[in-house]
């Protein structure tokens, strides 16, 4: 998994790429939404990118670039924009795959797969006020979670706090997520490593 600090961009793998917008459109409300959604993401699909992240906005703007093939010369024009985005605006791209996308955008954006991010449908946890008590019933819920399904929803709980519950993570936060995806990867305790995860979001 790749952490990307406090960065909200990312990139989506998904075969259904309309219908995956459609589901951003819905859960990112009410910030807006545009879309640039083709089948193959041209020089000129770039350019107009730029030029609407470059249209201030006083919340949050999500752009989201989907398409079934990504020209190099047009990813290689979004690099700095990626890299460097205007206040308010941040990127999501919709692939197929990760072999369309050049190392040098991968590089830039932390990658979900499709069915992570749509776990998160069923995920009623606000990490923002989240306690012990929801902790221990999450854990509960989860105790016989194998370690490829761990791993997924290390994933979408990343994605929850800093998409949909728009936090800021601590340093210690975003060394949790490195540190369970790791310890998963060892094959530690699922149930251990996710109280690990949780236990640094609580107030109490």
């Amino acid at each position: 998994m790749l952490v990307c600090d406090t960065k909200k961009s990312y990139i989506l793998i998904a075969s259904e790429i309309q219908k995956e917008f459609e589901r951003l459109e819905h859960e990112l409300k009410p910030n807006r939404v545009i879309g640039f959604i083709r089948e193959k993401f041209l020089i000129e699909d770039a350019k107009a990118v730029i030029a609407e992240a470059y249209i201030s906005e006083a919340q949050t703007k999500y752009i989201v670039l989907g398409a079934e093939e990504f020209h190099s010369v047009s990813q290689n024009s979004l690099l700095k924009v990626l890299e460097e985005p205007p206040r308010n605006i941040e990127f999501i791209i919709i692939s197929p795959t990760k072999s369309n996308l050049l190392p040098t955008v991968r590089s830039r954006l932390p990658i979900y797969k499709g069915e992570s991010i749509r776990k998160l449908i069923h995920l009623d946890l606000n990490l923002a006020q989240i306690n012990y008590a929801q902790i221990f019933a999450f854990l509960k819920e989860h105790a016989r979670i194998k370690k490829n399904d761990a791993k997924m929803l290390v994933e979408a709980l990343y994605y929850r706090a800093t998409v949909i519950d728009m936090l800021i993570l601590s340093a210690s936060q975003l060394e949790n997520f490195d540190k369970a995806y790791r310890l998963l990867e060892l094959n530690s305790r699922a149930q251990s490593v996710l109280a690990l995860l949780l236990m640094g979001f609580t107030r109490e």
